[in-house]
């Protein structure tokens, strides 16, 4: 059986990475409140369904996205049952056709690893290598379901606390798009 902890308000005691403990520090500066459930390794939208039911929100999908040559990165926030379709992500930027960007490149610029994609990253991406781009679908939600960073705890926070607080205190300005 899947373990998810009890809710929880506060930080966790031990940090498991820097970016974890990087986003818990930034949410602690804005003033941003939030929930937290510690659970068993969670890497895909099918292990995070529990987890939803248990913070009564969706789960967004975070991809790590490039362009063919690796000079251009984006990171995709959209929902959790959108399956993604390159060909509309690129048209409704504007640019050429991206592809999944290399874990390794991830987690050199963003600090975590497959599974664990992040909007909290940014934190780490202090050169702004990364464009951040939101989904409208995920922006008009009132609760926005991500990782802290790792694949064992997920939070709740209020979608306007990370589009009008927490990205430009990261000194990333959100693109929404309509996919």
């Amino acid at each position: 059986m899947f373990y998810i902890s009890e809710i929880m308000t506060s930080e966790p005691q031990e940090y498991k990475n820097q970016l974890q403990k990087e986003t818990y520090k930034a949410l602690a500066q804005l003033k941003i409140p939030f929930e937290r459930v510690d659970t068993d390794e969670a890497v895909t939208m099918d292990d995070c369904v529990l987890i939803d039911q248990k913070l009564n929100m969706k789960m967004v999908k975070t991809l790590f996205l490039c362009n063919r040559k690796k000079t251009i990165f984006y990171l995709f926030v959209t929902t959790g049952e959108k399956a993604f379709d390159t060909k509309n992500f690129s048209n409704a930027l504007g640019i050429s056709r991206v592809s999944f960007g290399p874990a390794e490149l991830m987690e050199e610029m963003l600090g975590n690893k497959i599974g664990a994609a992040t909007v909290f990253g940014t934190l780490l991406d202090l050169d702004r290598d990364v464009q951040v781009i939101i989904d409208k679908e995920v922006a008009d939600e009132e609760y926005y379901g991500c990782s802290d960073g790792t694949t064992t705890c997920y939070m709740k926070i209020r979608t306007t606390d990370i589009i009008d607080k927490f990205l430009p205190f990261a000194k990333h300005k959100p693109v929404l798009i309509d996919i």
